[in-house]
């Protein structure tokens, strides 16, 4: 059904992408016949996320200021640039992976595009590699919040960027 947000098994390789990952979601949407890439996807994800994630975010960097953890979209210049909060490590016109490396975890996000040009679904992948026990809790006081953001930005990719 287009427009449905589903929870799907995850089909990224996971060793590739961020060896030793112990957390990894997949969440799915079928968008009809929208022409679009995964870095198009990707975009329309971030920047149309629903405001109440913003909010998300800008709470979660204040309260991680302290820990001395990287505040989101901080760190080395990506070699894709960014899209929103999120460094491009990898793209191409089928999979965009981003992510960065922290002291507490490591986080990679993909985003696939797949189907025709009469019927496209987009997956957005997450997986979190955990360095120590900070990024433990830390993954697990989060893991609720993320699977309701992960729905909300994929529920916002069939409207145009903003």
């Amino acid at each position: 059904m287009i427009g449905t947000v589903r929870e799907v098994a995850p089909e990224v390789d996971a060793g590739t992408v961020l060896s030793g990952a112990q957390f990894i979601d997949a969440f799915r949407v079928e968008v009809g016949a929208a022409a679009l890439n995964a870095r198009e996807a990707c975009t329309r994800m971030v920047l149309n996320g629903p405001r109440w994630v913003d909010a998300l975010v800008r709470l979660r960097n204040v309260l991680v200021t302290p820990f001395g953890l990287k505040k989101s979209g901080e760190g080395a210049p990506a070699p894709g640039g960014l899209i929103g909060l999120f460094p491009v490590l990898s793209e191409t016109p089928e999979r965009l992976v981003a992510g960065f490396n922290d002291s507490h975890l490591d986080f990679r996000i993909v985003v696939d595009v797949a189907g025709n040009a009469a019927s496209r679904e987009v997956t957005l992948t997450t997986l979190v590699k955990t360095n120590n026990f900070l990024g433990r809790i830390y993954l697990t006081l989060i893991t609720p919040f993320h699977k309701l953001v992960a729905r909300g930005m994929m529920g916002r990719i069939e409207e145009p960027a903003r």
